[in-house]
């Protein structure tokens, strides 16, 4: 029986209780289902992840359920690459490839099953069935995922069982597989970098998904505008509390913090207190992404004159930003580095910080020197897909070292930040922060903006808003 809270209310349970919990109860196996749409893109992509390691076991967890407070978890949230090699989002999973004589490999996929009724485990554990809902069945997700699963209880004295076979995992997410193996930790890295790697270039159905999220937050992002006079009653959460509205009803949540920071808290990268209150004549930046159901997110950026319309100060700093985004977005297309649309748009507002007199030129040795990164602070933009960040342990010279290819899909957000404090600005441009981001996809032809149907010059915006806004 599974150990009760030290101060519950109850002190034990009766032979008769326990005894009336184990009847009764119907036979809800669920057949007749069919592998999920992802299932054959996910087999193709475990085919690729055997072809770098033959002769090796992989194991690839999925996690364990996390502490928030007390006895209480936060929602759990499955590692990325064990989530694309499968398909799968359960807790205490794992995906394991088993080495073949012929250099393949056996996949199956070590599951929590359902809670039997012939114990009182189902309705007395903190993570059982009648508390957290229904699990499926390992015949059940068998089908779903296309893949032979086994029961995850077997798991550690199995993995510990095959120590003869070289092994790696992918650290972090599991204690108890971890110390079921043998490994070693730069073997190991390698396996997750071969993962993060898969992901740089989407499939079809992948880039679907990515659609699916940016559509919902555009949608999301015109609830917001048409709260923007409640927010202006309340705080900047009420434009958090809309934008999440959004991505519960349409997925399965956000992708990130949502950063709302109106104001000074603009020039703050990863501002998420959201706490600030909106003032008419000040800027809102906007930061957000829905996550679908399959754990694909958008990351998408606009920033909004509280008011309705630009100052002609923020005008000019919009513009000067939208204009960088513009030499970033044109830089991509496949065959070209990686690094060109980062350098376009950063050479771009490094002009404008030297026209300005911000920073002194010229603008070649201003951006040398790195002069720019006062004021710009972050990268124009990374990888997107199942992290908002994704593929961000993939080898350098396949990722910020390499080449653009088709199905590639990235941010593209150069931005602008003058600090309230900042004393090298005139007093005017203090408390100013821009940032404007789209989610591009490399297609053979150049790229599609997959998140155009928000504006993004200053006169678009401000007739959006006039259209919306509440």
């Amino acid at each position: 029986m599974a150990k009760g809270r030290k101060n519950g209310l109850y002190g034990g349970v009766s032979e008769e209780l326990s005894a009336l919990m184990r009847t009764g109860w119907a036979d809800t196996e669920r057949h007749g289902l069919e592998p999920d749409e992802q299932a054959p893109y996910a087999a193709r992509r475990r085919a690729a992840l055997s072809a770098r390691f033959p002769g090796e076991r992989l194991v690839v967890p999925s996690g364990n359920l996390k502490t928030r407070s007390n006895d209480d978890t936060y929602p759990f949230r499955p590692y990325s690459g064990y989530v694309h090699m499968t398909g799968d989002q359960a807790r205490d999973g794992a995906l394991v490839l088993e080495p073949r004589a012929d250099g393949g490999h056996d996949a199956y996929c070590y599951q929590l099953p359902r809670d039997s009724r012939n114990d009182d485990e189902f309705w007395t554990g903190a993570t059982a069935e009648l508390w957290m809902g229904r699990r499926r069945s390992l015949a059940e997700a068998a089908r779903v995922l296309g893949l032979p699963c086994r029961d995850v209880r077997t798991a550690a004295e199995d993995l510990a069982a095959g120590s003869g076979v070289p092994t790696r995992i992918v650290r972090g997410h599991d204690p108890a597989l971890e110390a079921a193996v043998t490994t070693d930790e730069e073997r190991d890295d390698e396996l997750e970098e071969v993962l993060s790697g898969l992901r740089l270039v989407k499939d079809a159905w992948e880039i679907g998904e990515m659609r699916k999220a940016v559509d919902s937050t555009v949608r999301g992002f015109t609830d917001c505008v048409g709260e923007l006079s409640r927010a202006i009653a309340s705080s900047e959460r009420w434009i958090e509390g809309t934008f999440f509205r959004r991505a519960r009803l349409e997925g399965n949540a956000v992708g990130y913090g949502t950063i709302c920071a109106a104001g000074e808290h603009a020039t703050i990268m990863h501002w998420t207190d959201n706490d600030g209150p909106v003032r008419p004549g000040e800027l809102l930046l906007l930061d957000a992404g829905v996550e679908t159901h399959s754990l694909y997110t958008a990351d998408v950026t606009r920033t909004l004159p509280v008011s309705g319309t630009f100052t002609p100060v923020q005008r000019q700093v919009y513009d000067a930003v939208y204009e960088a985004q513009e030499a970033g977005m044109a830089a991509v297309k496949p065959g070209a580095p990686f690094r060109d649309f980062h350098e376009a748009a950063q050479r771009s507002l490094t002009a404008r910080l030297v026209e300005w007199g911000f920073i002194e030129g010229p603008v070649d040795r201003a951006y040398d020197l790195g002069l720019q990164r006062r004021f710009t602070m972050a990268g124009t933009g990374h990888m997107l897909g199942l992290d908002v960040h994704d593929c961000a342990h993939s080898r350098t010279e396949e990722h910020v070292d390499g080449l653009l290819e088709p199905g590639m899909v990235l941010t593209v957000e150069p931005g602008l930040y003058f600090q309230p404090d900042d004393l090298t600005v005139p007093e005017e441009w203090r408390g100013i922060g821009v940032r404007i981001e789209d989610d591009l996809v490399v297609t053979d032809g150049g790229h599609e903006n997959l998140s155009a149907g928000l504006p993004r010059s200053s006169a678009e915006v401000e007739a959006w808003m006039a259209r919306f806004a509440g």
